[in-house]
């Protein structure tokens, strides 16, 4: 059975709706029946149901579970409006990697990226980042020394709070490395903001500093009492010093194209700080990654999570079950969730295409895929489409786009991706069913570590080539099960092993395309290696079929116009 830091949410219902992020900075709840700050803080629980909202907020989307109505954002689609789903939107659909047919909520816009101020997903991701923000305020406002005494909890808290002060900061840190990444320019706003003056925007070399040095602080290196405890300490859920370490080192890859700085020695120190640790080891297999018991998965390091009966959500890991298949797949293999998928994103040709085409076919008779090369090409190609002239089943092809704009919602056009499924390693559906998954979202994981650290040496880290490649081939020999990784019983008959000649950046992006694809880290992967605007084009890109160079400027997604309106100290990014 999972324990999970959410099992307090309901405890402290110190949460409010948003119509804008900087309508109201104050987190006490404005429904008269929702509980108090004097009520929430005088129990154990009250404290970390609080804190247990910090980081929900990442993964759920409302105080009841199941999209039951009582959503974070007022006005906002619940489902649709959930942080992880919204970040595949952003992330992955403006991309290389998936397409869906879907104009709801601006996600044509994104899929031609041609977003604007007003597009929905957009402004609910925006307001996400300073909701999320939001709650890590409000803990630690509370959870001080004195507040602790005055609610009579500090001989209970005294060994352990300023640890979660510091998992609240991470969080927080998070949200503002997303903002730096997605919107550039930010305003920051501490616990102590005052509520009643709106907050002013600092330029992005400003935000990339108070974040580096927020985790500086909470990972032990600079003088603070609020610090995340030793690798591999915590319970499960709780993010550590790893979690750390692991923001510095995305924070420090892409210095370069956010603030014109070389920090890549740094990016690479971090990252092998993790590696070195050997606390989130690679898991064994990496199909077990995306699975419903994925809390037995060591590779992980920081999990947000997903349980079909406690942490229900449309917009976590169901998304990524159900969006990706349909019911007629589940008669080809165990997806997890019956018929109840939606089967509205498909795999774009480019994402195909980057792997060995013998290893893109769906066996029938090998649904985990053990008979492939790279066990990270998991497709679905066996839909059946119908009977061609000579009386033969016809299937699926991932050509098969249609030929304009109005797609399809149905898997005929291009292959679903199915390396989420809502089942166990032993491909049972766990005891929560089908209705949710319990599939926990993998933020943060070590194998982006050996490519983040392997990049960084190439790019000028002082690692050498020879670790670059260990790192890699590291990587590699377990996506193809080969080498030190493989298993009685499934192929590794190939290794995964490149040579030293093979290695080269443009290597290191195909790469992290096929390890992390879907994962949401696509957009910002093809900015740093200035592949997103222009020079490389695919399905969609720009509003045309086989894709065209966009404006510059899109490297950044714009202000929200509400937003701007609730807070005219907000400048509108160039462009828009």
């Amino acid at each position: 059975m999972k324990k999970y830091i959410y099992g307090m949410v309901a405890a402290a219902l110190c949460s409010m709706s948003l119509s804008s992020c900087f309508n109201d900075l104050d987190t006490l709840p404005i429904d008269d029946n929702q509980v108090v700050s004097e009520q929430v803080y005088t129990t154990v629980e009250g404290y970390m149901g609080v804190l247990a909202k910090c980081y929900a907020s990442l993964i759920l989307t409302g105080q009841q579970g199941g999209d039951g109505g009582d959503g974070d954002l007022e006005g906002a689609n619940e489902g649709y409006s959930g942080y992880v789903r919204l970040l595949f939107y952003l992330q992955e659909l403006t991309t290389d990697n998936f397409v869906m047919p879907s104009s709801s909520n601006g996600l044509r816009l994104c899929l031609n990226l041609t977003y604007g101020p007003t597009t929905a997903v957009n402004t609910w991701t925006y307001q996400r980042l300073y909701m999320s923000i939001a709650y890590c305020n409000e803990f630690l406002r509370e959870c001080t020394e004195g507040k602790l005494h005055h609610y009579g909890l500090y001989e209970h808290f005294k060994d352990d709070y300023l640890n979660y002060r510091a998992e609240a900061r991470l969080i927080r840190a998070y949200c503002y490395v997303m903002l730096c990444d997605l919107y550039g320019s930010a305003p920051i706003i501490h616990e102590d903001a005052d509520a009643t003056e709106l907050p002013t925007p600092v330029s992005r070399e400003e935000l990339f500093k108070y974040v580096e040095s927020e985790l500086l602080a909470i990972a032990g290196e600079s003088d603070s009492e609020d610090v995340l405890a030793a690798p591999g300490t915590t319970l499960f859920g709780h993010v550590d010093k790893c979690a750390a370490w692991y923001l510095l080192s995305r924070l420090y890859l892409n210095a370069e194209t956010w603030i014109g700085s070389n920090y890549y020695q740094q990016a690479y120190e971090y990252s092998k700080k993790i590696i070195d640790s050997n606390v989130y080891p690679l898991a064994s297999d990496y199909r077990h990654i995306f699975l419903a018991d994925n809390d037995e998965c060591s590779e992980i390091i920081f999990p947000l999570i997903q349980d079909g009966l406690r942490a229900q959500s449309s917009a976590g890991t169901n998304f990524y079950v159900k969006a990706f298949v349909n019911g007629p797949m589940d008669e080809l293999y165990q997806t997890g969730v019956g018929s109840k998928g939606w089967g509205n994103v498909r795999s774009k040709t480019t994402l195909v295409d980057a792997f060995d085409p013998a290893d893109v076919e769906f066996d029938l008779d090998d649904t985990w895929g053990n008979g492939k090369n790279d066990k990270r090409a998991q497709f679905m190609t066996k839909l059946e489409t119908g009977v061609d002239e000579d009386g033969n089943t016809t299937y699926q092809t991932k050509e098969t786009w249609d030929a304009d704009l109005n797609m399809t919602s149905q898997f005929t056009c291009g292959y679903g991706y199915i390396k989420w499924r809502n089942v166990t390693k032993d491909d049972q559906i766990c005891a929560s069913g089908d209705t949710y998954t319990s599939i926990n979202f993998p933020l943060m994981r070590t194998a982006d570590c050996y490519l983040m650290a392997a990049e960084a040496i190439l790019r000028g880290a002082n690692g050498g080539r020879s670790l670059a490649l260990e790192y890699v081939n590291k990587v590699r020999a377990r996506a193809y099960m080969s080498d030190e990784y493989a298993v009685a019983g499934v192929s590794s008959a190939v290794s995964g092993k490149i040579t030293d000649s093979e290695l080269t950046l443009d290597f290191i992006l195909t790469e992290r395309q096929k390890e992390l694809a879907s994962e949401c880290q696509r957009r910002t992967d093809l900015i740093r290696f200035g592949k997103y605007t222009s020079g490389y084009n695919w399905d969609w890109k720009g509003g045309e079929r086989l894709g065209t160079d966009v404006e510059s400027y899109k490297v950044l997604f714009p202000i929200p116009e509400d937003e701007i309106t609730n807070n005219p100290n907000l400048d509108q990014n160039y462009g828009y």
